[in-house]
């Protein structure tokens, strides 16, 4: 048998569940699972319904109510749209450009992000006031422009037309300049220079192991965003030619009457890599993101 607490009753303190303990495991209740379902649930609601469209018929579609389940034409469809869009080279093409971009823009603007967080030079303020300032320029201004410099230099229809425009990014500069400011101790500088190390070498042997984290969620980020541009690729390539993803999926959209369920087959077709890359990279850039706000 317990003995009796001999403490006055005023001065025990309550006792706390185990969740509210240090080192405790939150559990969360049924409110949270309901509302973590819903998201959940419309989040994944437009990838599932351009799978059930593209399954069926523009006959089927036209109809109201709408179908909300899958028909029996999915693969017929996916088929006609990889063969009529010539995906498999559309794939090869925005993986080159895509993939080319996220590694360009990552490199430098870790190396362009380190200058403006841990360097003292002049005019620092003003060059990062301008960085900043041209993310607020809408990038419709630039199309002409640009195109008149792809032509001038015979570009047109080829990769390099979108592989060069996409090789740096402001919003890439600042955002590994806001993570190594917190992330990257001056101390750490400090003695790799005592050590006689130079700037490249602090650079390579210090700055990308700490930004590393960072560097990930910038990768990813700028390879999704490259994947899914539209509109400069569309103005510079052609399907026949060297089509990326989107060009190639927005050739299933003519003629007269045209054919939504194939236009949602390549949809489809174009999502699936995206999503087979976060299936397996997906804990890295989560674990990366939350590194940074820990070191923060």
């Amino acid at each position: 048998m317990t003995p009796p607490d001999p403490t006055p009753a005023k001065e025990r303190k309550p006792r706390l569940p185990k969740s509210a303990r240090a080192g405790g495991t939150l559990h969360a209740g049924p409110i949270a699972y309901l509302i973590l379902a819903l998201f959940t649930i419309g989040s994944l609601f437009p990838l599932v319904w351009t799978a059930i469209a593209a399954s069926r018929d523009n006959s089927r579609l036209a109809q109201s109510p709408p179908p909300f389940w899958f028909g029996s034409g999915l693969f017929d469809k996916l088929e006609v749209a990889w063969e009529d869009a010539n995906l498999g080279e559309a794939f090869l093409n925005t993986t080159i450009v895509a993939g080319t971009s996220a590694v360009t823009i990552v490199f430098l603007s870790t190396i362009a992000g380190f200058a403006f967080a841990k360097l003292r030079f002049k005019g620092r303020g003003a060059m990062m006031l301008i960085v900043i300032g041209t993310m607020m320029v809408p990038p419709q201004l630039s199309v002409i422009p640009l195109y008149m410099m792809v032509a001038k230099l015979d570009w047109t229809d080829q990769l390099q037309a979108v592989i060069f425009p996409s090789l740096v990014s402001a919003f890439g500069v600042f955002f590994m300049r806001q993570y190594l400011i917190q992330a990257l101790p001056d101390e750490i500088i400090e003695a790799a220079r005592v050590d006689g190390a130079s700037s490249w070498r602090v650079v390579w042997h210090v700055v990308f192991p700490t930004a590393r984290p960072a560097m990930a969620v910038l990768g990813m980020l700028m390879f999704v965003q490259t994947w899914n541009d539209f509109l400069w690729p569309f103005l510079v390539l052609t399907q026949m030619g060297n089509p990326t993803v989107q060009v190639a999926i927005a050739g299933l959209g003519r003629g007269y009457t045209p054919d939504q369920s194939l236009i949602m087959a390549g949809a489809l077709l174009g999502t699936l890599p995206l999503l087979v890359v976060f299936a397996i990279f997906g804990k890295q850039i989560v674990g990366g993101i939350m590194q940074g706000a820990v070191k923060g």
